[in-house]
């Protein structure tokens, strides 16, 4: 395994580890506390700051209509400006996953893969929880992202 994939590997690893200290997180809209309160940004928010130390950007205050009031794709773009994209098959533990409710609308939602088969998110009406990767989600997938390198700045 060469060293690329090595820190990878090792970054994908913190990733996970991380998202899974948020297992119970009671979601709260806006929220980014472990513990206190999250949304599924909240969730990825603060998995970024558990590993990275501090976050690549704040996206300020939002309403739950967001993506339909303010048109484009921002939770796609973040994702792009932040990570890497992942083949579209890249289902590794530790990637980003942006999920798209509905085709021709903007990506409302996201999460951690923890296995091939299983993510992590904040679900509305729910605490930080793990889902399987089912059909109905895998379906929804905007895109698939992998996290810089542990000594990202």
């Amino acid at each position: 395994m060469s060293r690329i994939e090595q820190d990878e590997e090792a970054t994908a690893a913190r990733i996970v580890a991380e998202a899974l200290t948020w297992l119970g997180t009671p979601y709260r809209h806006q929220g980014t506390t472990r513990g206190v309160g999250c949304d599924c940004l909240g969730l990825v928010r603060g998995v970024w700051r558990g590993v990275y130390g501090r976050e690549p950007e704040l996206p300020g205050p939002y309403s739950a209509d967001w993506a339909e009031m303010n048109g484009g794709d921002p939770l796609l773009a973040a994702a792009q400006r932040h990570c890497r994209r992942a083949d579209e098959g890249d289902l590794s533990p530790g990637r980003l996953v942006v999920f798209r409710w509905r085709r021709g609308m903007a990506a409302k939602h996201a999460g951690i893969l923890i296995t091939r088969e299983r993510f992590i998110h904040a679900y509305e009406g729910h605490a930080v929880l793990i889902s399987p990767l089912v059909p109905q989600w895998h379906r929804r997938i905007a895109g698939l992202f992998r996290f810089p390198d542990i000594n990202w700045s």
